[in-house]
């Protein structure tokens, strides 16, 4: 959950598919065809294996799902003929597949591929990367060709949000084996709306529409994804006009001022937070914890580094997710208050201004990801907003590989989110049961029995309103006991080329984005302008 955007476990892999070097791609969006598009990203996979994390949200144009993400926050029938049948206690889930589908090769999927995809995902001989998100799977079996049913070893009613995982054909996973040198991590073979047909890694990647899909064929016919790292790279280039579209930062991307373009921002899921190791002599004081996050300037940094377009975050249900969110769960920006706050806790100000309680200096590093300006920038008024209140905090970048052997001792900037439901929104990141199964898995050590509880009664009721009641009581203790501070909910930002289709809905994005989600999310169901 706490990842950022696009981050796969690393795959070796050829340096070419279908072709070699790095060439100027042609441009179908100058050229005038509709049926062609070309776009450009700031991030390219390492692996096209939804069992390493690719598509790990759904959107992933070269698979399917059983269940498919309709740009809200609710799952639809994909490759399920029709929602998934729980058994009364949500422990066992019957799902019926749809008819006449196959894979991009030609063989037709049924059981035994949803099967053998879901087995992979938690068999150890695998190695699969998501397979803690489906620690709760104790078996899935074919009860015929045409339906499949998950049997869980605890009673959890958000097994759906588990059914976006793209499905792979049995016979690629017939060996168990390492998925790092898998075929499917260059060559992905899936049942999606477009089909890979080239990719030269480092430089670009192309899609065909797949003619045999069940949902109909792509009017879009051909998509390439040019990977550009540099943001103004990407914005200099699409003001010549050389790409349909595009993501960038919210400040950048509304400065580009094309005409013949629209940006649009999108809600997401998507936050960035500031993870407090909670069993260090400073941040393990709930008085520290609650006073930073009464310290905090959240519109400030939103409109400075956002410039606008973000959402406060006190708790890691936005309002994107009425249902479940909780208004309550909320600290007003109060400085004063963190101050009496940290007075009658015994943490006095000293001549430098930053307190100290017991000869405990009140000060702490925090790490971000040194090729993330974001997460530098809230790193720094973060630290800024500290100080103002006696706590010293001092910001870090750092490579991703050092991270995992400091987050006993010092803080981190981090991001994650998932609209579909509430439980990977908080379940990994603040209950104590996963402290230790992974990396950012509660990575501050969080502990609160009350949290706990409310969250656990969230995956075991199965009426909606007792689930919604359970997950905003947990967002009422855990602000009553915070474990983290919660900065922004950030909005996603894409400039595109207006007045060739229809067919764009925004939609609420999870952590993920770029040219898989943004405006093209549902790029398959798009139609040339006449």
């Amino acid at each position: 959950m706490l990842k950022r955007r696009g981050l796969l476990v690393a795959v070796p892999v050829a340096l070419t598919l279908l072709g070699a070097g790095c060439t100027a791609p042609t441009s179908p969006g100058a050229a005038g065809d509709p049926g062609r598009m070309l776009l450009a990203d700031g991030f390219e996979p390492e692996s096209l294996n939804p069992l390493l994390g690719y598509g790990q949200e759904g959107a992933a144009k070269f698979y399917d799902g059983l269940l498919a993400f309709d740009g809200g926050s609710a799952l639809r029938p994909a490759l399920a003929a029709e929602a998934p049948q729980p058994s009364p206690d949500a422990r066992s889930w019957t799902v019926r597949l749809r008819e006449g589908v196959t894979f991009h090769d030609g063989t037709p999927f049924d059981a035994e591929d949803v099967v053998a995809t879901y087995r992979a995902a938690v068999g150890p001989a695998y190695a699969s990367t998501v397979s803690s998100d489906f620690s709760m799977l104790g078996d899935v079996r074919a009860l015929d060709p045409r339906t499949v049913r998950f049997d869980l070893k605890i009673p959890y009613a958000a097994w759906p949000s588990k059914l976006v995982l793209g499905i792979v054909p049995a016979e690629k996973l017939a060996r168990p084996a390492p998925l790092e040198n898998s075929e499917l991590n260059t060559r992905p073979v899936g049942t999606g709306p477009y089909r890979l047909v080239e990719w030269r890694q480092g430089d670009q990647m192309t899609w065909e529409a797949n003619p045999a899909y069940w949902g109909g064929a792509p009017a879009v016919g051909k998509v390439t994804v040019v990977f550009a790292e540099d943001d103004n790279t990407r914005a200099q280039r699409l003001r010549s006009g050389e790409f349909d579209g595009t993501v960038l930062p919210p400040v950048l991307a509304q400065s580009v001022g094309v005409d013949g373009y629209e940006t649009v921002h999108h809600r997401t899921a998507d936050f960035r937070t500031i993870a407090l190791p909670n069993e260090h002599p400073v941040t393990g004081d709930r008085a520290v914890r609650l006073a930073l996050n009464h310290a905090v300037n959240r519109e400030g940094m939103i409109r400075a580094l956002l410039g606008g377009h973000g959402t406060p975050a006190h708790a890691p249900i936005p309002e994107s997710m009425p249902r479940f969110h909780e208004p309550a769960a909320r600290f007003g920006f109060d400085q004063q208050r963190a101050r009496a706050i940290l007075d009658a806790a015994g943490w006095v100000p000293g001549p430098d201004g930053v307190r100290s309680r017991g000869g405990q200096r009140a000060a702490f590093t925090v790490m971000y990801f040194a090729d993330d300006s974001l997460r530098k920038d809230l790193a720094l008024a973060f630290a800024s907003d500290a100080r103002a209140v006696g706590i010293e905090v001092t910001p870090a970048g750092v490579d991703r590989s050092a991270v995992a052997g400091r987050l006993a001792t010092d803080g981190i900037v981090l991001g994650g989110g998932n609209p579909i439901d509430p439980d990977p929104q908080m379940y990994s990141a603040l209950h104590s049961s996963v402290i230790g199964t992974g990396t950012y898995n509660n990575p501050g050590h969080y502990r609160n029995a009350e949290v706990d509880a409310a969250l656990d009664g969230g995956r075991q009721a199965t009426d909606p309103a007792r689930r919604a009641e359970f997950y905003k009581a947990a967002q009422r203790a855990y602000a009553a006991d915070p474990g983290l501070v919660y900065l922004a909910f950030i909005d996603h930002s894409y400039v595109m080329r207006a007045g060739r289709w229809d067919g764009y809905r925004p939609p609420v994005e999870p952590h993920t984005h770029g040219t898989t989600w943004g405006p093209w999310w549902n790029l398959e169901t798009w139609k040339p302008r006449p």
